[in-house]
C-alpha cells in the first residue's frame, strides 16, 4: 500500500470511530434511560453532586458538554456526548490493539513498513486487519453499544481504561526494547507520565479503574524487576497520577455549596471518605457465594449472545496462542480478565453487565489474536488477503445480531412513564415512592432541568435511610423538613449510630423511620395531597386507605368512596425489549386492574368491568398479554383469582 504506516493506522481508526458513530447515532435513545440517567444529566447540567462515588471528571466535561450551543434538547445532547465518548474510545482501542498484536503479543515485533516505508502486505494482513477486527467485535458488542446510547459514565470511563491501556503497554515496550518507541529516556518517561496522569483522571471518573491493578502490577514488576530503580519509579510517578486524581477535589469544594443535587453531601474528610469509596453500596459487595454463583452463570450465559456467537471462537485461538508467543503477556491478559470477574461476580445488583467491561475488553484482545493467528497460519500471501477479509467481515456480525437488541431510537417509555405519574397526582401532590429505576431518577430531570410539575413533591422511600437526603430535601422543600422536625430528629439521632459503626438498635432505627413517613402524610394530608406507589409497604401508609389514581395511590383517612380520574397514558411501546421495559409494562397493567378492583368494591360493576377489558386489552397491545384461543387458558390462570374477586 502506498502509505506510511502511522497514516494508515490514523485512517483505519478514524473510519472505525466513524462507522460506530454513525450507528450509535442511529441508536441512540432519545430521551431518558432508566436507572440513573435522569440524575447524572440533572447532576452534569447543574453541576450537581452524583451517587457515589460521585464520578466528578464526568461530572466537569460533561458541564462543558452540556453548556455547548448545539440545538438539542438537553437529554439529547448528554446522550449524544456518550455516542461520542465510547467512538473516541474505539478510536484508541484501535491503535492499541494495533500495538499490542505487532509488538507485544510476538517474539519478534512485526515490521509495519517495507524498505520504502510504506505498509507491507504482511503487517495489514497480520497486524491492521485483525486489529480492525477486534475494535469491531469490541464496539458493536451488546454492553460497549449500550453504553454510547445514553448518558453514563461508563462512555467515558471506556475511553480512558483504551487511553491507559495504550500508554501503559507503550510505557512497557519501551523499557524493554521491544519497539522502535524506545528513544530516548525522554521518551520513555513521557509515556510513564503520561500514564500516571491519565490513570489519576480514570480513577476521579470510576473506581473500577482498580480492576486493573492485578495485571499492571503483575507486568510492570517482571518487565521492571523488584529493583531500587523501579521503586523510584513508581515514587516519580505519584505527583502525576496525583495531579490526575485532584480532581476529585471537586467533591468537597461543590458539596459546600449546597448544589440542588448533593448526594453524601462530602464536605468534610468523612463524608468525603463515605463517599469517594461507595460505603453505602458495601453491603452488596462479597454478599454471599450464592450471589456470586448467580452472577456468575449470568457472565457465562451472556457472553456468547454478547460477542453474536460466532467471532468469539477467535478468542479460544487468541489466548492460546499468546502463551505459546509470550506468556508474561498471556498472564497480563488473563490477570485482566480474572480481576475483572472476580471483584464483577461478587456484586450483588441487578444491572451488573457494565461491570464486566473490562472483562470483554480482553477476550476482543485475545479474538483480534485469533485473527492474526488464523491469518499466519496461511502461507499463500493471495489466500492470507482474504481469509483477513473474511475474518474481518465476520467481526461485523454482531451489527445484525445486536442492532435490535440495543436500539434505543424508539425508547421513550421512560419519559411517558414520569410524565404519566405526574399526571397521576393532583397539583401540590406529595408522592411517597422508591421507583428510582423507572421515575425518581428521571422526575430529578424532568421537575429541575424542563421544569415539569415542579409542584410535585418527590419523596424517594429509600433515600430516607440516609442522613445527608434530608439536607437535599430542606433545600428543595423546607417547609416539609420544618413541620416533621421533630420526628426528623429523633430519626436522625438513631440513623447516626448506624451511619458511625456505634451500637444501635435495628427495631429503634424502624421505629423512628416509620414515625417518620407516617409524619409526612399526617402533617400535609390537610394540605397537600399524599400518594404513595405500588411497592411501598403497606405497613407505612397504615391507617389509610390506598385509592388508585392512575399509576399511583392516593391516601385517605376513611374507607369511604372516592372518585379519582383515571388519566389518559401517553406511553408508546418500544421495540426493545428487556426486563426494565416489562417492569413498566406491568406496572401500566396493574393500574388498569388496581382500579377494577376498587371499583367492584364499591358494587360499581359495569364501571369494574370496563376497566378490567381495558386492562385486558392494554396488556394485549403491549404483547404481555395474548387473548388468542391457544394462549387464553394460561392467561386465565394467571388472572383468574383477580376476576373471581372481581365477577364475585
Amino acid at each position: 500500500m502506498r502509505i506510511s504506516p502511522k497514516r494508515l493506522e490514523l485512517f483505519i481508526a478514524l473510519v472505525i470511530s466513524a462507522l460506530g458513530l454513525l450507528l450509535y447515532l442511529v441508536t441512540l435513545c432519545p430521551t431518558t434511560d432508566f436507572i440513573d440517567a435522569g440524575e447524572l444529566s440533572t447532576v452534569v447540567i447543574t453541576l450537581g453532586i452524583a451517587h457515589p462515588t460521585g464520578y466528578p471528571l464526568f461530572t466537569l466535561v460533561g458541564w462543558l458538554f452540556a453548556h455547548l450551543p448545539i440545538p438539542l434538547r438537553s437529554i439529547e445532547q448528554m446522550n449524544l456526548m456518550a455516542a461520542l465518548f465510547c467512538s473516541a474510545g474505539l478510536f484508541m482501542y484501535f491503535r492499541f490493539f494495533l500495538f499490542f498484536l505487532g509488538t507485544l503479543s510476538v517474539k519478534n515485533p512485526i515490521p509495519l513498513s517495507d524498505q520504502d516505508g510504506r505498509v507491507s502486505a504482511r503487517a495489514l494482513t497480520r497486524v491492521f486487519i485483525p486489529a480492525a477486527a477486534g475494535t469491531l467485535l469490541l464496539g458493536f458488542s451488546e454492553t460497549y453499544w449500550s453504553q454510547a446510547l445514553s448518558i453514563e459514565v461508563y462512555s467515558l470511563h471506556l475511553f480512558l481504561v483504551a487511553m491507559v491501556l495504550f500508554l501503559f503497554t507503550k510505557a512497557i515496550a519501551a523499557h524493554l526494547g521491544w519497539s522502535d518507541s524506545r528513544g530516548t529516556g525522554l521518551r520513555e518517561d513521557a509515556y510513564w507520565y503520561g500514564f500516571a496522569f491519565v490513570l489519576g483522571l480514570a480513577f476521579t471518573n470510576h473506581m473500577t479503574t482498580i480492576l486493573l491493578a492485578p495485571g499492571f502490577l503483575y507486568l510492570y514488576f517482571t518487565a521492571c524487576r523488584f529493583t531500587p530503580e523501579s521503586r523510584r519509579r513508581l515514587i516519580r510517578l505519584v505527583p502525576a497520577f496525583l495531579a490526575g486524581f485532584s480532581v476529585y477535589l471537586y467533591l468537597p469544594v461543590r458539596a459546600a455549596q449546597q448544589p440542588m443535587l448533593n448526594w453524601g453531601n462530602p464536605v468534610d474528610l468523612e463524608r468525603f471518605l463515605w463517599h469517594f469509596t461507595g460505603k453505602q453500596y458495601r453491603v452488596w459487595i462479597f454478599s454471599s457465594t450464592e450471589s456470586a454463583a448467580r452472577q456468575l452463570k449470568y457472565f457465562f450465559d451472556s457472553l456468547l449472545p454478547e460477542f453474536a456467537y460466532f467471532p468469539l471462537a477467535f478468542a479460544a485461538i487468541g489466548i492460546w496462542n499468546l502463551f505459546v508467543q509470550r506468556k508474561r503477556i498471556a498472564i497480563f491478559t488473563v490477570l485482566l480478565f480474572l480481576g475483572c470477574l472476580l471483584y464483577s461476580i461478587n456484586y450483588d445488583i441487578h444491572d451488573i453487565d457494565s461491570y464486566f467491561l473490562l472483562a470483554y475488553i480482553t477476550i476482543a484482545i485475545w479474538a483480534a489474536l485469533g485473527a492474526a493467528s488464523l491469518v499466519g497460519a496461511v502461507k499463500n500471501s493471495q489466500i492470507a488477503k482474504r481469509v483477513a477479509a473474511v475474518l474481518l467481515a465476520s467481526c461485523l456480525i454482531p451489527i445484525v445480531v445486536n442492532f435490535s437488541i440495543v436500539d434505543e431510537s424508539t425508547l421513550t417509555i421512560v419519559e411517558h412513564y414520569t410524565k404519566d405519574m405526574f399526571k397521576s397526582v393532583e397539583p401540590n401532590a406529595i408522592v411517597l415512592t422508591y421507583q428510582w429505576d423507572y421515575f425518581v431518577s428521571e422526575s430529578y430531570y424532568f421537575q429541575i432541568i424542563e421544569n415539569v410539575r415542579p409542584d410535585v413533591v418527590v419523596i424517594d422511600e429509600e433515600l430516607l435511610r440516609r442522613s445527608w437526603y434530608f439536607l437535599q430535601l430542606q433545600k428543595r422543600y423546607p417547609w416539609l423538613i420544618e413541620r416533621s422536625r421533630r420526628e426528623i430528629d429523633a430519626y436522625l439521632a438513631e440513623l447516626r449510630k448506624f451511619e458511625h459503626d456505634l451500637p444501635y438498635d435495628h427495631a429503634a432505627i424502624e421505629f423512628r423511620y416509620n414515625n417518620l413517613i407516617h409524619s409526612f402524610i399526617l402533617k400535609n394530608y390537610s394540605s397537600r395531597p399524599i400518594y404513595a406507589t405500588p411497592e411501598l409497604e403497606g405497613e407505612y401508609t397504615s391507617g389509610y386507605s390506598r385509592v388508585p389514581s392512575g399509576l399511583a395511590f392516593r391516601l385517605f383517612a376513611d374507607t369511604l368512596y372516592h372518585e379519582t380520574v383515571h388519566p389518559g397514558y401517553a406511553f408508546e411501546v418500544p421495540t426493545k425489549k428487556n426486563k426494565y421495559v416489562d417492569g413498566i409494562v406491568s406496572l401500566y397493567g396493574h393500574s388498569f386492574f388496581n382500579r377494577a378492583l376498587y371499583l367492584n368494591m364499591f358494587g360499581k360493576n359495569a364501571a369494574a368491568l370496563a376497566y378490567l377489558d381495558s386492562a385486558l386489552r392494554k396488556w394485549q397491545f403491549l404483547g404481555v398479554l395474548e387473548l388468542s384461543p391457544g394462549k387464553w387458558h394460561k392467561n386465565c390462570l394467571t388472572f383468574l383469582p383477580k376476576m373471581v374477586i372481581l365477577f364475585f
